[in-house]
């Protein structure tokens, strides 16, 4: 297959079956691996883009389409996104990308199709550039713009100004860099740094994270120096701030009460037990598997529980708990830009009420004296800030008590742990360290 066709397959895919994007490529590669390497990066590029770019794609698609794109196959649909991303989007030649997507959908079994996708992409080549509303509706050009729904451009204006909603907006449409984590059990930073300069890696230490490692494009990173021996571990570099931010000592045993897909989990694990938890027991395999490899299985134990719901006694005290608990995930969306379209803003208050009640669980778990860690990834106060300060006002016994992390510089509002998608390359993620005093 190349890359063309694997990419309209992948589309089609996950628009029919609501499957995550990256799920369904890593398997569309692995059961099709491309001859060149270069064809990975373009099927690649062409799910990626034509995802996050794909209000904007319809936009222009439908000024000359003569029926509703929903009413259109997944392929042909699939086909004339791969197609228009390439015109507006890459350094393709206008024909070429036109032609060669064309025989792609004619490869997949849609020869019926050809014309009608022939047709509209031609006239998309010879526009100047993709035609957007106008800019006196600022909201709906935005929406357009940078493909995103008009409630959360709106929301986002809202609650953080229109300079720095705009910034989200953009960084949610460029490619993340690939962030590693040190596994501190075996290799410090520095080490590990040395050792991959010394391999032809090009890699460099995050800013904020102790841990971090940003490395340049690589391809698949199961390929890469390190990986199979268990020296690092794929997390952005917000995700790492939260267990450093959380600052748990060493002693303590933890309970880990959302622990998918296990991140956080093992990140805690490289210097404490860690009882890891989550709903799914389908997901609890990925922990494991990811816990042999760091060579963290002795200290990280998994078990499927809701954590609504009391934890078993037999599981024994936690010193300290942490609950990154279900959200909107709007802070991840350029890593998963499919959400944006499937999130609808009620979402946001009934995931808030989830929060809750796991809250309200996962506190009684904690000793006099012991500590709670709150995250979520979204920008959203409703599940960050305002969530914890509604749990303070009503648990008299618990305060907040940010870490005393000296020589590190986190990005913190007030006692919270905050990053925004934007400029500096962070997910937006939201963090509060709780203590129970009595």
């Amino acid at each position: 297959m190349n890359a063309r066709t694997l990419a309209i397959n992948i589309l089609a895919r996950v628009r029919a079956t609501d499957a995550y994007l990256n799920v369904v490529l890593d398997t569309a590669l692995s059961e099709h691996p491309p001859k060149d390497p270069r064809d990975a990066s373009l099927v690649t590029e062409l799910t990626y883009g034509a995802t996050r770019r794909q209000m904007a794609l319809d936009y222009a698609i439908t000024r000359f389409a003569d029926r509703k794109l929903d009413a259109l196959e997944d392929k042909v649909l699939a086909a004339l996104r791969v197609g228009a991303y390439q015109l507006f989007h890459t350094r393709v030649p206008a024909r070429a990308a036109v032609a060669e997507t064309v025989q792609a959908l004619k490869d997949v079994g849609l020869a019926r199709a050809a014309g009608f996708t022939n047709a509209i992409l031609r006239k998309l080549s010879e526009l100047p550039s993709a035609p957007l509303p106008s800019q006196k509706d600022a909201v709906e050009y935005l929406s357009v713009r940078e493909s995103h729904p008009r409630w959360l451009v709106e929301r986002w204006i809202r609650q953080f100004g229109r300079e720095r909603a705009e910034a989200m907006l953009v960084a949610n449409n460029l490619p993340p860099a690939v962030v590693v984590r040190a596994n501190t059990s075996k290799v410090t930073r520095d080490a590990l740094l040395a050792q991959l300069k010394e391999v032809g890696v090009d890699a460099r230490a995050t800013e904020a994270s102790p841990v971090g490692i940003i490395l340049p494009p690589v391809g698949r990173v199961e390929d890469l120096y390190g990986y199979a021996e268990g020296l690092w571990q794929v997390q952005d570099e917000a995700a790492q701030l939260v267990g450093v931010y959380g600052q748990i000592p060493e002693s303590a045993r933890v309970l880990d009460a959302c622990a998918a897909p296990g991140g956080k989990a093992c990140h805690q694990a490289e210097t404490h037990d860690v009882v890891a938890v989550d709903l799914h027991a389908n997901k609890l395999r990925k922990i494991d598997a990811e816990a042999q490899r760091l060579g963290l299985s002795a200290r990280l134990k998994a078990f499927a529980h809701d954590a609504a719901e009391p934890f078993p006694e037999a599981w024994g005290e936690f010193h300290a708990v942490v609950v990154d608990a279900p959200c909107s995930g709007l802070g991840t969306l350029r890593r998963h830009p499919e959400l944006r379209y499937r999130r609808k803003e009620e979402d946001v208050s009934r995931l808030a009420a989830l929060q809750r009640r796991i809250l309200e669980n996962c506190q009684e778990a904690v000793p006099p004296g012991g500590l709670l860690v709150y995250a979520v990834c979204t920008p959203e106060p409703q599940e960050g800030q305002d969530q914890v300060d509604m749990f303070l006002r009503s648990h008299p016994d618990w305060t907040a008590e940010p870490p005393v992390l000296p020589g590190l510089k986190l990005p913190l509002a007030q006692a919270w742990l905050r990053t925004l998608p934007g400029p500096e390359g962070y997910d937006g993620f939201f963090a509060a360290r709780l203590r129970k005093m009595y």
